[in-house]
C-alpha cells in the first residue's frame, strides 16, 4: 500500500518552529515527510534536517518526498525518545528546531494490515514499528482483567472499561480487529451506544498506546529534548488527545517556571531557573478549513516552547 499522510497544521507548525536558513532541525515522527518537506524549504541553503521514525515503510517514504533535497537530510529508523542518541552518533551537539508529531499516520489506519482500525477486520497488531515483536494481540490475550481496565481507563478514558475488559477475558482468544470491537460493542449497554464516536474507539485508542508505548517517558522526553536545542531554539509537540496534550502542557509549564518553593514563599529560594519560554499560551488547532479537508485533523493542538 502507498504510504499516505497529510501533515497537519503544516503552516503553522512551520512557523512556530521559525526555520531559517542554516538552522539545523530534527523532525522525531517524520511520517511521510511533509513536515519535513515544508521545514527543508525554510532552512536551505546551509541547512539539514534530520528525520526519525519507527516504522521503516514511512522512511522509505520519507526519502521519496525528499528526494529533491538530496545530501541535506538524514533519515533515522529509531524513536524519538532515542533522539539524543541519535544525535549523538551523527555528531551533532545542537539543533535550531525539534518537531514531534505524536498522532498515528494515516497510512498506518487506512493499511488494514496493520491492525490499528476497528472499521477493517485484520489480524490484530497496531505496531508503529513492525520489526518489535509485541503487538496488540500479546495486550488483548494475555493482559490480566485487571491490567486491560487500567489500560482502557486511563489510555482510553472509557467509563466501561471494567466491562469491557471483562469481555475481553471472556472471549479469547481473539485473533482479529473485527472480534474486537464486535466484543467491545457488545459490553456496552446498548443505550449507551447511540450517539457518539464509535463504542470501540476509545479502547482500540488505549490498546495503540500500550502497544507503542506512547505516552511512556514522554514528559522526560521532552526535556531532553530541550537540552538539545540551542538558546532560541523551538520545540514543537503535535498531540492528537487529551491525555498527550495534558503531559506536554504540563512539561512546559514545569520548565518555564521550575520553581519547588512553597506557593506563600515570598522569595524564591530554590534557585531553580526557567529554561523555557511558552510561545503558545493556548494550543494551535487546525481551520475549519483545514478539517473540511481532512477530518483526521479535527483533534489536533500544537504547542511550542523557545529554549531561553
Amino acid at each position: 500500500m502507498e504510504f499516505s499522510h497529510t501533515p497537519v497544521l503544516l503552516q503553522e507548525v512551520v512557523e512556530l518552529l521559525r526555520c531559517r536558513p542554516g538552522h539545523i532541525v530534527v523532525d522525531g515522527t517524520i511520517g511521510g515527510g511533509g513536515h519535513a518537506c515544508e521545514i527543508l524549504k525554510r532552512v536551505l541553503p546551509g541547512g539539514y534536517l534530520i528525520g526519525i521514525d519507527r516504522d521503516p515503510n514511512a522512511l522509505k517514504a520519507a526519502e521519496i518526498k525528499l528526494a529533491e533535497f538530496r545530501n541535506h537530510f538524514t533519515l533515522v529508523h529509531s524513536n524519538y525518545i532515542e533522539m539524543e542518541q541519535v544525535l549523538k552518533e551523527l555528531g551533532i551537539a545542537e539543533v535550531d528546531g525539534i518537531l514531534m508529531d505524536l498522532g498515528v499516520s494515516s497510512h498506518q489506519l487506512d493499511d488494514k494490515e496493520r491492525g490499528f482500525s476497528y472499521m477493517q477486520d485484520a489480524p490484530l497488531d497496531m505496531r508503529m514499528d513492525p520489526t518489535q515483536s509485541f503487538s496488540a494481540y500479546n495486550v488483548v490475550n494475555e493482559y490480566s482483567q485487571g491490567e486491560l481496565k487500567r489500560i482502557i481507563r486511563d489510555y482510553g478514558e472509557e467509563r466501561w472499561a471494567d466491562r469491557i475488559a471483562r469481555f475481553i477475558v471472556n472471549n479469547r482468544p481473539i485473533e482479529t480487529t473485527g472480534q474486537l470491537a464486535e466484543i467491545i460493542k457488545n459490553a456496552i449497554p446498548a443505550g449507551a451506544r447511540r450517539s457518539g464516536p464509535h463504542p470501540a474507539k476509545r479502547t482500540f485508542q488505549a490498546i495503540r498506546i500500550e502497544v507503542n508505548q506512547e505516552l511512556t517517558l514522554l514528559s522526560e522526553t521532552i526535556e531532553k529534548a530541550v537540552k538539545l536545542l540551542r538558546p532560541g531554539g523551538r520545540l514543537c509537540i503535535i498531540t492528537f488527545h487529551s491525555l498527550e496534550d495534558r503531559i506536554v502542557k504540563r512539561a512546559f509549564r514545569h520548565l518555564s517556571n521550575p520553581c519547588q518553593c512553597p506557593p506563600d514563599t515570598p522569595i524564591c529560594t530554590c534557585g531553580r531557573q526557567a529554561v523555557v519560554k511558552v510561545i503558545t499560551r493556548n494550543p494551535i488547532t487546525p481551520s475549519a478549513a483545514e478539517v473540511s479537508r481532512n477530518p483526521r485533523s479535527r483533534s489536533a493542538k500544537a504547542r511550542a516552547c523557545e529554549k531561553i
